[in-house]
């Protein structure tokens, strides 16, 4: 095979569509006015130069540091250009109606839920047969989890995608992906779809065009003739599955070379030093959009940069072209947003939704992982402290963007304690962190969870959880046990779990099942293709038998779907809790109560719970402090419509979630 030339993340290269140049061979124009006359190609040119106007700058800002812009930008205009003239009139109509609400995800009406298609209906057509379920839990934003076509055989779940074009077959089709948008955006509800940014299945048709020795899709992939760069990266990469894909490198006998592979041998990660792979994904998203999808979670963004000596994640190329994606969709389909899947400690997260030069420019939402695992630390410990420590350490973040809030998802839990927070109230964080491990797979005294270790790194002491939101709070082991004082319990613990995630702020994830408290799924041990990874563990499918008996409030299953469709009825109603004020987090007196406080134009709101199994004590003044109460001394309780008198003494019951306003 002959060596190709490749571009490399240190060292772009450059695009082969060169720019016009002026007789000195400098371009003929500047980039931006140069962007704007290709513009004018199109029949609606007046509309896309007025959009230009306001993005172009942020495409060429998010171009310049990692491409060489001239040559790359006519490739992007055809881009769009060729991605607006597909958009039907329908979704160009959307896009108008966002223009005019440009903050329609930071809504307080925004409830989510994510599923895989298969686990909840079977497919595409069966989920269309279930969307009153739906619309009856108040959802307004579905995450469809990966349903592009995958590899064959092992897929890491559907994030090892074979077609960027075509839906997984078992799943149904393109055709059947569009109408379900239609009718989902007919009801009010936005489409969420996985694009998978790092890597593509060793059987996607570059990774098999790389093979047969075509040097163009050579350069798509990181490819190495011997162990010398792969050792000198291993030195500071971390392994994310160290017990089933160890190491970051896989030898491909066809290619004869070394492959970067992150998380499985079968995917290849992606050299986004390569400007055709830009421009590959830009067409991506813009089809997607053009199929009906009004969000897209950009799946690994972290890892899209590689560099020598780091850990390869967070790198600043990837937040520069993170902006470049942005402004393209920004440009062709105004409608469509971005989401980063960042799953990465908390002091890095904050730069995936925009700081400094990038303020407000990168995704509109990211993932709130710390949230999620302080909720679960402060139930374990019965102590917010380590929540509000690490919370309160949070930079600003732009007023554009939105958390996602969660209490569990598809994934692991991942024990995200920094040492640092973990000390500044007294804990050690190694210890804490196996703590939580060992409490929520059931091993620690007292402990009310059934989960189980996943990804157990010996070296490191890192050990992940799987487990439903139900079993980790008690419920699987109050059923079994018969005690219905502890089944009680157990469901105002997770009543409690999910007021903070609505009431936090930002966009609800709501992971499928937990509305009908669905516990561990252990039969996923009798699906071969499943049986490795316990993660399968929280996927339970649907029972729809239980699902449609949902109004039954004296069972488990119908007692929580009542709990958690009234927690999206009263968020909807709650200006307060539009995305774009920032929540602090307090932990007045007693560490068995956490407060989350917005401060918002119509009024002050605050999220107050016991985190607790135990009555506590609380000063009511310091609610009057901050400026809540009347001239009674009374708030207002927004999940019960009561009112409660702020007392110099106030006993507050056991997993207590109130939601106050003046």
């Amino acid at each position: 095979m002959t060596d190709a030339p490749r571009a490399t993340p240190d060292a772009p290269g450059a695009s082969p569509t060169p720019a016009p140049t002026a007789a000195g061979g400098t371009p003929a124009t500047d980039p931006f006015t140069h962007g704007r006359a290709l513009l004018a190609a199109s029949p609606d040119a007046a509309l896309l130069q007025t959009r230009w106007d306001r993005w172009g700058h942020d495409l060429i800002a998010g171009l310049a540091p990692v491409y060489d812009v001239d040559a790359i930008l006519p490739r992007v205009i055809d881009v769009i250009l060729a991605a607006h003239d597909a958009r039907t009139t329908q979704l160009r109509q959307r896009d108008l109606e966002r223009t005019y609400q440009p903050d329609w995800y930071q809504q307080p009406s925004m409830i989510g839920y994510a599923m895989y298609t298969d686990r909840f209906a079977g497919t595409l057509a069966g989920v269309r047969e279930h969307l009153d379920y739906l619309s009856d839990l108040g959802v307004t934003y579905l995450h469809l989890m990966p349903l592009l076509r995958p590899r064959t055989g092992p897929n890491d779940g559907g994030y090892a995608v074979a077609d960027y074009r075509e839906v997984n077959p078992s799943l149904g089709t393109m055709a059947d992906l569009e109408s379900l948008a239609d009718d989902l955006h007919a009801r009010g509800v936005s489409l969420t779809l996985d694009l998978v940014l790092n890597h593509v299945a060793d059987q996607h048709e570059w990774a098999e065009r790389a093979r047969r020795g075509d040097a163009k899709y050579r350069n798509y992939f990181y490819c190495f003739p011997d162990r010398t760069q792969p050792d000198l990266y291993e030195r500071t990469l971390p392994e994310i599955f160290p017990d089933f894909a160890p190491g970051s490198f896989t030898f491909d006998e066809t290619l004869g070379e070394w492959v970067w592979t992150t998380f499985n041998s079968w995917q290849w990660d992606l050299n986004w030093g390569n400007p055709d792979v830009f421009v590959e994904f830009a067409d991506i998203i813009l089809y997607l959009a053009n199929k009906g999808a009004d969000c897209l979670r950009l799946d690994a963004i972290a890892f899209i940069w590689k560099r020598v000596g780091t850990d390869c994640q967070g790198q600043p190329e990837v937040h520069a072209i993170t902006q470049a994606l942005r402004a393209i969709a920004h440009i062709a389909a105004p409608a469509l947003i971005l989401k980063a899947e960042a799953i990465v400690a908390p002091q890095l997260l904050v730069p995936y939704l925009g700081q400094g030069e990038h303020a407000g420019k990168l995704s509109e939402i990211a993932y709130h992982n710390s949230l999620m695992v302080q909720i679960w630390s402060a139930l374990a410990s019965r102590d917010a402290r380590l929540m509000a420590q690490a919370l309160g350490r949070f930079p600003t973040v732009p007023t554009t963007s939105a958390w996602g809030t969660y209490a569990r998802c598809h994934d692991d839990i991942g024990w995200a304690i920094d040492d640092a927070d973990a000390a500044a109230v007294g804990f050690n964080g190694f210890l804490h962190r196996r703590f939580l491990a060992d409490f929520y797979r059931g091993d620690h005294p007292g402990s009310f969870s059934r989960g189980e270790h996943f990804q157990v790194n010996e070296e490191t002491g890192d050990r992940r959880t799987s487990g439903t939101a139900a079993s980790m709070t008690g419920i699987e082991v109050a059923l079994a046990s018969g005690d219905e004082g502890q089944l009680q319990l157990a469901l105002e613990r997770l009543r409690c779990v999910y007021a903070m995630v609505y009431g936090f702020g930002g966009i609800p994830l709501l992971y499928m099942g937990d509305e009908l408290a669905l516990t561990n799924d252990y039969g996923f041990v009798d699906d071969p293709e499943h049986a490795d990874d316990n993660r399968w563990l929280h996927r339970p499918r649907m029972p729809w038998a239980l699902a449609d008996a949902r109004e039954d409030t004296s069972t488990v299953h119908g007692a929580t779907f009542a709990s958690i469709r009234h927690l999206g009825r009263v968020r909807a109603t709650l200006p307060q809790l539009h995305a774009a004020p920032q929540t602090q987090v307090l932990v007045p007196q007693d560490p068995g109560i956490v407060l989350f406080v917005r401060r918002h134009a119509a009024r002050l709101y605050v999220g107050l719970f016991n985190v607790t199994d135990s009555w506590r004590t609380f000063g009511g003044g310091f609610l009057r402090d901050l400026g809540l109460g009347d001239g009674a001394a009374r708030a207002r309780e927004h999940l019960s419509g009561q009112h409660v008198a702020l007392l110099d003494e106030m006993h507050i019951p056991p997993y207590t979630a109130w939601w106050l306003t003046s």
